[in-house]
Parts: C-alpha cells; sequence; structure tokens
C-alpha cells in the first residue's frame, strides 16, 4: 500500500505533467458563460441541451441549457446551420466567441462558430413540449425526464445547495460526519411500519435469516448515533430512511432523507432548539443567498431572520392528546404565521428513549418539535434518558428490555446527559419553496403502488 508520503509524491507528479501545446477552446459551464465579466470574443465550448430554437432570415437563435442555473446562453448562429437538427431537447457543443450582447435581455452571448448536434431529439415524441408550463401532477409520470423542466432543475439546484449547507453548517460547529446503517434490526420508533430485508435468491433455507436475526430497512438513525456520541461528543448522519405507510398523501414517501445529530453533555431543551434554530436558519440564508433565482421561480420563501417562539403543548391543546397535522399548523398560523417551537409532550405519547420530566401530574418528557408554515412538523427531537433505572423500567414496559439490553449497556459505561432532533428534508426543501406535495422536491419519489425506475 502507499504511504502518505508516497501518495502525496504521486500526486504532485501527475498534477505537474505539461500540457498541450495546442490551446482548445476553453469550455465553459452554462453559468459561468453568463457571469463572465469581459466577454471580449474569447473562444470558448458550451455542452447543453436546447430550450428554446428562433430561425429568422439570417440569422438563427438558440438557448441552451447545462442545468447549472435557471438562465440560458443564447448563442447567435447563421442561418447556413442546418436548424432542422437543432430541436427542443437536443444535446449540443457549440463553439464560437463570447461576446457581449447588444440585447438587454442578457449580458452576453456565444457567438457560434460550430454547432454540433450530439443527440437528436424528437419534439413530436418528447412528452415535454416547447412553451408549455406542464403541471408538476403531469411531471411525475416522466421520472426520467422531468429534471429537464425549469420548474425541476431548480428545486433540484436548491436541494444540492441545501445539502451543501447543512453539511458546512455540521462541519463549522465541531460535528462528526457518521455514516449510519441503512440495514439495521432496530425498530427505532416503534411504529413497526418498516420495510424487512430478505435475499431474492430462490435458495431460501426455511425459517432461517440471513443476518440471523429479522432486518429491516432504517427508519431512524438514531440509535446508531447515540452509540457514537459516546465517543464523539457531537455527531451528524444525513441519509435515506424508510417507512412502509401505506399512504400516497402529498406528506408522505417510502423513502425520504433525514438529517439527524446527536448532542453530549446536554442537560436541558433549550441548548438542543439553539442547535436547531441555528441549522434552519443558516441552511436558508444560504439557499436565498445562493440561489434566489431558483428560490423565487417557486414563488415562496421564508424570512431566516424571523425570531422562533417557543410555547408548552399543554397550553394550546386537550392534555394528552396528540398533535395532527391540522393542529400544527393551526398553531403556526396562531402565532404569526412563522416557525414555532413546542416542548414537553406526555410521557404515554413518546418512544421509550425521551427523558422523563418526573413533573407529575401532567408526567411529560423533554421532547421538543419544530412547526412551521405550510409544513407542520419539521424537526423532532428530545433529551435522551441517560439515568439507568428510568431507562430500564420504560424498557420493561414496552416488552423490550432483551431487544435492547445493548442499549442499557450505554447507560452502564460511562453514560452521560445527551440529547438529539432529526429533521425531514423533503419537509424542509417544501417549508423554503411553498411545494405542496413531497414527491416533487425529491429525484425519485417512492411511495405506495409506486416506484418508478
Amino acid at each position: 500500500m502507499f504511504g502518505a508520503r508516497c501518495l502525496l509524491r504521486a500526486l504532485r507528479f501527475c498534477s505537474s505533467s505539461p500540457c498541450p501545446r495546442h490551446k482548445p477552446s476553453a469550455k465553459l459551464s452554462v453559468r459561468d458563460a453568463l457571469r463572465a465579466q469581459n466577454a471580449s470574443g474569447e473562444r470558448v465550448k458550451v455542452q447543453g441541451w436546447i430550450r428554446s430554437v428562433r430561425s429568422q432570415k439570417e440569422v438563427l437563435f438558440l438557448h441552451v441549457n447545462d442545468g447549472t442555473s435557471l438562465e440560458s446562453l443564447q448563442v447567435v448562429a447563421d442561418s447556413s446551420f442546418d436548424s432542422r437538427e437543432l430541436a427542443f431537447g437536443s444535446s449540443v457543443e457549440v463553439q464560437g466567441q463570447l461576446v457581449k450582447s447588444p440585447s438587454k435581455r442578457q449580458n452576453v452571448e456565444l457567438k457560434a462558430e460550430k454547432i454540433e448536434v450530439v443527440g437528436n431529439c424528437d419534439a413530436k415524441d418528447f412528452p415535454l413540449k416547447y412553451k408549455e408550463r406542464h403541471p408538476l401532477e403531469y411531471l411525475r409520470q416522466y421520472p426520467h425526464l422531468r429534471c429537464r423542466t425549469n420548474v425541476l432543475g431548480s428545486i433540484l439546484r436548491v436541494r444540492s445547495e441545501a445539502t451543501a449547507a447543512i453539511h458546512s453548517f455540521f462541519k463549522d460547529n465541531g460535528f462528526v460526519h457518521i455514516h449510519t446503517p441503512i440495514i439495521t434490526s432496530n425498530d427505532c420508533e416503534g411504529a413497526g411500519e418498516l420495510f424487512q430485508v430478505e435475499p431474492s435468491s430462490k435458495i431460501k433455507v426455511p425459517e432461517e435469516n440471513f443476518f440471523n436475526v429479522p432486518a429491516f430497512l432504517t427508519v431512524s438513525g438514531q440509535l446508531h448515533l447515540e452509540v457514537m456520541s459516546g465517543a464523539f461528543t457531537q455527531v451528524f448522519t444525513f441519509g435515506p430512511t424508510f417507512r412502509a405507510e401505506n399512504s400516497q398523501s402529498r406528506r408522505h414517501l417510502a423513502e425520504f432523507y433525514m438529517v439527524e445529530a446527536e448532542i453530549s453533555f446536554l442537560e436541558n431543551l433549550q441548548d438542543l432548539m439553539q442547535v436547531m434554530e441555528g441549522l434552519f436558519k443558516t441552511t436558508t440564508m444560504t439557499v436565498l443567498s445562493n440561489c434566489p433565482e431558483d428560490v423565487e421561480l417557486c414563488h415562496k420563501f421564508i424570512a431566516p431572520g424571523q425570531k422562533i417562539r417557543t410555547y408548552a403543548k399543554k397550553q394550546l391543546s386537550n392534555w394528552g392528546a396528540d398533535l395532527h397535522t391540522e393542529h400544527e399548523k393551526y398553531l403556526v398560523k396562531h402565532c404569526g404565521n412563522m416557525p414555532v417551537f413546542v416542548i414537553n409532550y406526555p410521557l404515554k405519547l413518546k418512544p421509550f428513549y425521551m427523558r422523563d420530566n418526573e413533573d407529575s401530574p401532567q408526567h411529560t418528557v423533554a421532547a421538543v418539535d419544530l412547526l412551521v408554515p405550510g409544513v407542520g412538523e419539521l424537526f423532532g427531537g428530545s433529551l435522551r434518558e441517560e439515568r439507568y433505572h428510568f431507562l430500564e423500567q420504560q424498557l420493561a414496559r414496552s416488552g423490550l428490555t432483551e431487544a435492547y439490553q445493548w442499549y442499557l449497556d450505554l447507560r452502564r459505561f460511562g453514560s452521560v446527559p445527551h440529547g438529539g432532533f432529526g429533521m425531514g428534508f423533503e419537509r424542509y426543501l417544501q417549508c423554503i419553496l411553498g411545494i405542496d406535495n413531497i414527491k416533487d422536491v425529491i429525484p425519485f419519489p417512492r411511495f405506495t403502488h409506486s416506484c418508478l425506475l
């Protein structure tokens, strides 16, 4: 194996290899071409897909997009180019001079010297039509093509930017990124709505498990993060989770992404809520700063400077009753249509791992939800029960003592007060973009009776 020094030497050697004498046209993304400050005839090459074609007697206008920006680059070509192959949806490579545009609609344009059609597109058969604004419901029928529309392009760029912002927030605040397993033997939520994992092989011994125990697709990485929080004071994970809910509602997916964090030596909800609020605001400000056109296209954004208020659940609902989506949205509206924390839920409504507040007769746990406009619950978190005997009693009442003996061990060996939270990533995107259906903010939605591609 390479030692670190040998590897560095090899990398330096690779990077110092001589460049070819002939300098080809500089390859630019559409975004970089549009941002060019000194467009003075530099020869460039742009690759992408044709979004529109307009032919005049002596001039041919194309708009080319490569997914790096909402705005397309205008290409001006001589009418001698064969416009029959230059159709909406076709992929092209254009070489020419990047010059200032005489039009006020764009700063620069590409004066084409060579246009190569890389892949033809039959506009008649293509399900996406030029100048037609297709409803999101229609686009869901074509998961392999819908990313080529402006609206899905904007949503997916925002998704990418938000992903990077979330990772940056955790890195800047000293969190360690943990890859929690997708296959697990634990049911974190106790909901029972799990996908069981079994080998597809026909040669299967009856009554025998591949892993010797029943295995499932994960519904949460929380319990594995709690393991890691015994060695690292701040950890997070960001990955797919699965829920076998038989629902086709606007709020449910069978596969979705969760952002989860766990913090050791955490003794009160207020400190946990500060991290939740910081993640929400920092990510949103980054998205609004870096993707303003994409967010504007979705006709919805949230002011990141709004102060999040805190209310106790016992002040706003019949005691002991759970909150449903309509209740959550009402609370948000009642509190000025801004994000709001709800804290201290009845113990009987929550999973075994939440910390008992010891506040009879209400008997609550130190749990917190962050509700946001248009979505309802976005974050869910709690202090975890770090006291061995309290946790032992909770597991015994739930009949889980044997299955979670390892979880009790965490309380026997160097236990500390700790807490954590999870944020549904698709719900976050719905919140900041105002997208009504969760199926429209994920590239390939999976839900009951639908697994296209």
